[in-house]
């Protein structure tokens, strides 16, 4: 118990922890930004005021005949003196005062420029010329010189040099009010760096405090209140697992909210799990038995269906080979070939409604009635009429069969067919590849009493093949709900028209494989291909 303990409060406190340490990063951080904003500002706000002031100690008018003649006269060594002297006094480390070249803003020809002793800067001479290499400050001296702007790109900045420090850059104006220098001021900000560590320091060890405080009430409120009833059921699911026999433990819990949901549900699904295991046994026995018989139901099916080829080895005129996937242990899909006499071969594909075992016991029945009733020189409209009747005495589920048969005479190449609502099959003419043959679909077998159907005919010659299938090939879905579709067969049944019967199923039912990929199978997939190869009369010549 102590280690499942120890496990959920270290996670619940950890937890608690790490959101403590974002609280308070984030709330520090704010406080922070906003501190070291306010306190930049101010100095800011001082190196403009001295700026405001050393502007008011220049003649403008005589800047260009100083920087013609390099001549110090008394006044300008008077300013300067007020310059050095402000510079001192408001411990500034720099003041400084410019003509800008308006070709490229970059290059500046000293006028003054008045150093703090301190600083460690030597003084630039009256017109020295420095070229500014710093993209935000030759902004701010354009800004300055074209539209006479304070410069406030350099509210805050820092250099090996001089450290932290703030820059104000103003116009100086002749007495025409044109824009003929820059006066500049930079302000170390000694303090801001103290300040600003001294504010860390605080806020850190006071949000720690409070994280702690907070830890340790609410540890104690989460013992109290979540894992001493979290453990009880704990204890009691174990319990329960090991000897699997329910008990009233957790119904001391009194609690209204989630956790006492929770102990009410463990306790009524231990004695649910118990009914749950008795049913389970006995429905286990069954579906073993059901699944038992199912198989055996497969098995079947399975052998009802022509399944040994080569079929007819002993008969040249032709070849064949047919293939049923079902989507369940059994399907409703069915296929047929036989000899009605020496020289007729009848095919049969067929689709019933429905899947599973209704639709597999519908399939038999009529599979059979179909095979019973083609009978030598019978009209196969009226096999199916007759079939049809008979369904639909003993049809009580409702289902229904889509069905074609064909009978092929060996010696003339005749083949006659009845098509009751079945897909239209597919023929190849000898050296082609394979088009559908429209043909007009009767109505489905065990839908309605009383309906006539009607066979009609073409011709085949050696060499000519027949593809017939159910919709499941033609409506094979992939995981994009698309089908498979008419144009695809026909596309791969071409591609290998050329090759016998059961390589041409093999080629299309690897395509379908490769079309539907990883998706489901709804339907039952049947396909059969027979090939006329020559005729019986020239075998017996």
């Amino acid at each position: 118990m102590k280690k499942r303990m120890t496990g959920i409060t270290a996670k619940l406190t950890l937890g608690v922890i790490i959101f403590g340490i974002l609280l308070g990063a984030i709330i520090s951080a704010i406080a922070y930004r906003e501190f070291t904003s306010v306190l930049e500002q101010q100095y800011n706000d001082s190196a403009y005021e001295i700026a405001e002031t050393a502007l008011q100690y220049l003649n403008p008018d005589r800047f260009e005949e100083y920087l013609s003649t390099g001549r110090q006269d008394e006044e300008y060594r008077r300013i300067e003196r007020l310059l050095d002297d402000l510079v001192e006094a408001t411990d500034t480390t720099l003041i400084y005062v410019a003509r800008v070249d308006e070709s490229d803003y970059r290059t500046l020809t000293y006028i003054y420029d008045s150093v703090n002793s301190q600083s460690g800067f030597d003084r630039y001479p009256l017109g020295y010329t420095a070229i500014g290499v710093d993209e935000k400050y030759v902004n701010n001296v354009r800004n300055i010189i074209t539209k006479g702007e304070r410069a406030t790109e350099y509210l805050y900045a820092y250099s090996e040099e001089s450290g932290a420090h703030t820059t104000a850059g103003l116009a100086v104006r002749d007495g025409k009010g044109t824009i003929v220098a820059i006066l500049g001021v930079e302000k170390a900000m000694t303090r801001l760096e103290n300040a600003r560590n001294t504010y860390v320091k605080h806020v850190v060890t006071g949000v720690l405090i409070a994280v702690c405080l907070f830890l340790l009430a609410y540890s104690a409120f989460l013992y109290r209140e979540m894992l001493t009833p979290i453990l009880a059921v704990t204890d009691e699911a174990k319990r329960f697992a090991d000897t699997g026999a329910p008990s009233d433990a957790l119904l001391s819990i009194q609690k209204t909210d989630e956790i006492g949901v929770l102990a009410k549900a463990v306790h009524k699904m231990e004695s649910d799990i118990v009914k749950y295991m008795e049913n389970l046994t006995a429905v286990t026995a069954e579906k073993e038995r059901i699944g038992a018989e199912l198989s055996i139901a497969t098995q079947i099916q399975a052998d009802m269906l022509p399944s040994i080829f080569p079929a007819f080895p002993e008969r040249p005129e032709f070849d064949i080979y047919a293939t049923m996937n079902p989507a369940k242990e059994v399907g409703g899909d069915f296929y047929d070939f036989f000899m009605v006499d020496e020289r007729h071969l009848a095919v049969v594909m067929a689709d019933v409604s429905g899947k599973g075992v209704p639709a597999a016991l519908f399939m038999v029945i009529g599979k059979t009635l179909i095979k019973d009733h083609t009978q030598p020189g019978r009209d196969l409209g009226d096999v199916f009429t007759e079939v049809n009747d008979l369904l639909c005495e003993s049809n009580s589920e409702g289902l229904f069969i889509t069905a074609f048969e064909g009978v092929l005479d060996l010696v003339s190449g005749e083949f006659t067919f009845v098509n009751a609502g079945h897909e239209i099959p597919f023929i190849s003419k000898k050296g082609g590849g394979f088009e559908p043959y429209k043909i007009r679909a009767g109505f489905v077998l065990a839908g309605m009493e009383g309906m006539r159907y009607h066979c009609g005919s073409l011709r085949l010659e050696p060499g000519d093949r027949l593809f017939q299938y159910t919709d499941g090939v033609t409506e094979a879905t992939n995981r994009d709900k698309e089908l498979y579709g008419m144009e695809r067969l026909k596309e791969i049944l071409c591609r290998h028209a050329g090759e016998p019967p059961e390589a041409l199923l093999t080629h299309v039912k690897r395509d379908i494989d490769a079309f539907v990929g990883e998706a489901p199978q709804f339907d039952d997939i049947t396909m059969l291909c027979m090939e006329y190869r020559e005729r019986m009369e020239e075998r017996k010549q």
